[in-house]
């Protein structure tokens, strides 16, 4: 049988769990705009020190994804919640994005959150794309060329959007 999928967060000092599949992700540069050589603690410090707050997904002691939640701006912008998420390239597919999805938002609205917004979907993760619109978000924006994808070139990103 196998073990259920758990969600929780983690602090600074537990952010080594999830740095070789947050590095893996990185190194790729089809997805986030991340510099390629970024050191574990930038990494560390960007994800896991407040105000954002880093949460790892593990089934038993696998971690299979993970997710940093933080406020979108500071101050007067502080109400809208920013979230960015990683999957393990071995369990695409298998529920782990969506599931952690769902927890953001549940942990957005404990939070005091009145809203999520993604700053920097890159348009050719056409999978991410389908499911944040799935989960209620809606593309508000389109910025053309503004990443530069590994193996595509310029490439538009998209600003989504749901009230929470």
């Amino acid at each position: 049988m196998t073990a259920p999928l758990t969600v929780r967060e983690i602090g600074a000092e537990e952010f080594a769990l999830v740095w070789p599949l947050f590095r893996s992700v990185v190194e790729a540069g089809d997805t986030y705009s991340y510099p390629p050589d970024l050191s574990f603690e930038q990494a560390r410090e960007w994800w896991a020190t407040p105000p954002s707050r880093c949460f790892v997904a593990e089934r038993g002691k696998l971690v299979l994804g993970c997710y940093m939640l933080k406020p979108n701006q500071p101050g007067l912008g502080d109400h809208v919640a920013n979230a960015g998420y990683m999957v393990s390239p071995a369990t695409r597919g298998q529920g782990v994005a969506s599931a952690m999805c769902e927890h953001s938002l549940t942990q957005a609205r404990d939070a005091g959150f009145t809203a999520m917004q993604f700053n920097f979907v890159v348009s050719t993760n056409t999978t991410a794309v389908r499911l944040w619109q799935r989960h209620g978000f809606r593309i508000v924006g389109q910025v053309p060329g503004a990443f530069r994808h590994a193996a595509q070139g310029p490439t538009d990103v998209y600003v989504m959007h749901r009230h929470l």
